[in-house]
């Protein structure tokens, strides 16, 4: 109640709490004959505070986590000192998200507090049940998720947005062992091995091959790979039915990735000869690595908009006018040019140029894939107006190269966002008034 009075007049949220601490502590002065301190404040963060309260409770809540993870916790004095920076970092970009107008809707929040709880293996309602099972109350969870949430838009819009990735950069990355690694496909495999000992005789070298002839005589009759691996590989594998699981394939031995080049999901390689002897190679599955192939639009639309002279049913039946006239012969492009009122098409005849998906909002995309080549639709309505629309040509283009450059510069942004979010964080505190009392 107290704290209310403030709300009206123009003095800063410490001044407030401070005041209004010193009130209560005064009103219970009066009522009671021993002052007893309800909180006190151990540090002023610019106009804001961190009260004794809150510090307490968030190191209880960090010491418990440490408890449950196993690790063996600092002192307490540690403890409350590691708590206190948090929680000075937190105040400040807090603060900067405030004054930014960065707000979290209750649907973004009530979203979280669903993924929460599906990652627990729990209901909303029994991870509801847990945290108020656990003494703590949704308000304050929520509150904490609203936190995190603005604290994520400052970093981001602060630091992320300053970060740029170089073509050379870029090109030096997927010219490493990394970036290959990273456009290298997953490849399943089983193995059967069949060991020769670099200082076998060729009568032993001949067992073996003639051992490995029979296996493969056995694959081809339809006997399962992983029973025969079972049976007679001397790989390490053997008990999983030569199973080795997911591999890249850029990390696999040169024999090994030449002699899975050709093959396909449930094939079986040739025999490959190495110094342990010989293997038989089974590909169970592969992932990545292939064309990314994405199919094309090159269109073309007239765009109207219902005005004070023409309404939308004028506006449709002005459209269903052009598309006669198109019908009849007319050309798109000189129709485009006259009346379509987008201005970034009208004067190139309508023309869209090639677009991918996602380019357009979705009723366009629809209508996009929908009508036959060189057909003028019939007019429908996005946000931006009525229209009508043309697809001249299609064609399926390969964006595997674009989609692992795009990879590539968001992990590399990733990790100059780590680098850089420090120095940003240690910068804004430099430039804070920070007062830390005696804790």
């Amino acid at each position: 109640m107290v704290m209310n009075l403030w709300k009206s007049f123009n003095i800063s949220k410490t001044t407030a709490i401070l005041v209004s601490m010193a009130l209560t502590s005064l009103l219970s002065a009066s009522a009671e004959p021993n002052i007893r301190l309800l909180d006190r404040v151990v540090a002023i963060v610019n106009d804001d505070i961190v009260l004794e309260s809150e510090l307490n409770q968030r190191t209880v809540s960090v010491y418990q986590s440490i408890k449950e993870s196993g690790t063996q916790a600092p002192t307490e004095d540690i403890l409350k000192q590691q708590v206190l920076e948090r929680l000075i970092s937190e105040r400040l970009q807090l603060n900067l998200g405030f004054n930014a107008g960065v707000r979290i809707p209750d649907q973004e929040i009530d979203q979280a507090i669903t993924r929460l709880a599906a990652n627990n293996n729990l209901s909303v309602e029994d991870y509801v049940a847990q945290v108020h099972a656990s003494g703590r109350t949704m308000s304050v969870i929520r509150q904490e998720i609203a936190n995190e949430m603005i604290m994520v838009q400052v970093q981001q819009g602060t630091v992320m947005r300053n970060i740029r990735i170089n073509e050379q950069e870029l090109n030096n990355f997927l010219n490493s062992e990394e970036g290959t690694l990273m456009s290298s496909p997953d490849v399943h495999l089983g193995q059967i091995l069949i060991s020769v000992a670099p200082t076998s005789s060729a009568d032993e070298i001949e067992i073996a091959q003639q051992k490995l002839d029979s296996i493969v005589k056995e694959i081809n009759q339809g006997t399962d790979f992983k029973q025969l691996a079972i049976a007679n590989s001397d790989d390490q594998s053997a008990l999983e039915g030569g199973d080795l699981g997911w591999r890249k394939l850029a990390q696999l031995p040169n024999l090994f990735t030449a002699a899975l080049k050709n093959l396909k999901a449930g094939e079986i390689s040739q025999p490959i000869k190495s110094g342990a002897g010989f293997h038989l190679l089974k590909l169970y599955e592969k992932r990545g690595g292939e064309e990314q192939l994405i199919e094309q639009h090159f269109a073309r639309h007239i765009l109207l908009k219902p005005n004070q002279i023409r309404n939308e049913a004028e506006t449709i039946s002005f459209l269903n006018n052009l598309r006669t006239k198109i019908a009849e012969g007319e050309n798109f492009e000189v129709l485009a040019k006259q009346h379509s009122e987008d201005l970034g098409s009208a004067l190139k005849g309508g023309e869209l140029g090639w677009s991918t998906p996602g380019l357009f909002v979705l009723q366009f995309e629809q209508t996009m894939d929908s009508i036959a080549l060189n057909e003028v639709s019939k007019p429908f309505q996005t946000q931006f107006g009525w229209h009508v629309l043309q697809v001249t040509e299609r064609r399926m283009q390969d964006f595997s190269d674009d989609i692992l450059r795009n990879r590539a510069d968001n992990l590399l942004r990733q990790r100059k966002f780590s680098e850089e979010l420090q120095v940003w964080l240690q910068k804004i505190r430099d430039e804070a008034y920070i007062e830390i009392k005696e804790i």
